[in-house]
C-alpha cells in the first residue's frame, strides 16, 4: 500500500499530496461507514470538510435521466456531464456504491504483489513485504454503481512503533456508474532504506467521497526488509 517514501525529515517519508492531485484528470462526476478506533489521522482532514456548500435534495440518477427527456438541449448537457452511463448500473437508490475490486503493488523487474481485498478490512498477519530502497506503485480497480460518486479520494496513514511517519491523500475524481471497472495508478514511490527504516509498520487505508462516506477501510501491517521475500 502507499508508504509515501521519499527521503525527508519525517523518518524517510514525504507528503506529496499537492503534486499527486494535479496528475489526475477529473471525470464528471453519508456519513463515514468505516469503523475506526484510532483518531490519529482525523486531524488530517481538510478544513474544507467543515465548509461544505449546502445543495438541494439528492435525486436518484435514474430519475434524473428520466426527467425532461424531450428537451434536446438538456439531454445534450446530461450526455456531456454524465458521459456514457450504463443504464444497467443505475439503481433507484440515491446513494452511490463503490466497490474496490483489486489491489496490487508493482515494482520494476518483479512480479506484481496481488493483495486480496479483505471483507472485514483487517488482513491477518503481515499483508506484504517491500525491499528497502525499492521503487513501487499501487494499482487498484474499482466499480461505481447506482449513482455518481463525487470527490472519491484515497487516504493512507502509516505508523512505526506508534509514531505517525506518513500521511498521504490522493484525489481520484468524480465518477459516473458504469459496468466497466475504473483503474487507477498511484505515483511511483521509493521505500526508505537503512537500519532505522527496516522493520514492521502499521497502516490504515480509506476510500472516501467528499461527503466523508467511507467505502472501504483497511487496517494492516507490512514490513520493509533488506531484500524481497523469496
Amino acid at each position: 500500500m502507499s508508504v509515501a517514501v521519499e527521503s525527508s525529515s519525517k523518518g524517510g517519508f514525504e507528503e506529496n499530496e499537492d503534486q499527486e492531485k494535479k496528475k489526475h484528470n477529473r471525470k464528471i462526476s453519508d456519513t463515514s461507514g468505516c469503523p475506526t478506533d484510532q483518531g490519529e489521522d482525523d486531524d488530517d482532514d481538510d478544513d474544507n470538510d467543515n465548509k461544505k456548500i449546502e445543495l438541494g435534495p439528492q435525486v436518484a440518477l435514474k430519475e434524473q435521466l428520466e426527467m425532461d427527456k424531450d428537451d434536446e438541449s438538456l439531454n445534450r448537457w446530461k450526455e456531456q456531464l454524465l458521459g456514457s452511463v450504463d443504464i444497467n448500473s443505475v439503481g433507484e437508490s440515491i446513494e452511490p456504491e463503490v466497490k474496490i475490486l483489486s489491489l496490487a503493488i508493482k515494482s520494476p523487474g518483479r512480479s506484481d504483489i496481488v493483495l486480496a481485498v479483505p471483507e472485514d478490512g483487517n488482513p491477518k498477519g503481515t499483508w506484504f513485504t517491500l525491499k528497502e530502497g525499492s521503487r513501487y506503485s499501487l494499482h487498484f480497480t474499482f466499480q461505481v454503481s447506482n449513482n455518481i460518486v463525487s470527490g472519491l479520494k484515497y487516504n493512507n496513514t502509516v505508523w512505526k512503533t506508534a509514531v505517525k511517519v506518513d500521511s498521504v491523500k490522493e484525489m481520484l475524481g468524480t465518477f459516473s456508474p458504469q459496468a466497466e471497472p475504473y483503474t487507477h495508478e498511484m505515483p511511483e514511490e521509493t521505500t526508505p532504506s537503512g537500519m532505522f527504516a527496516r522493520g514492521s509498520y502499521s497502516a490504515r487505508t480509506k476510500f472516501l467521497d467528499d461527503d466523508n462516506k467511507c467505502y472501504l477501510e483497511i487496517n494492516y501491517t507490512f514490513d520493509i526488509r533488506k531484500d524481497w521475500l523469496t
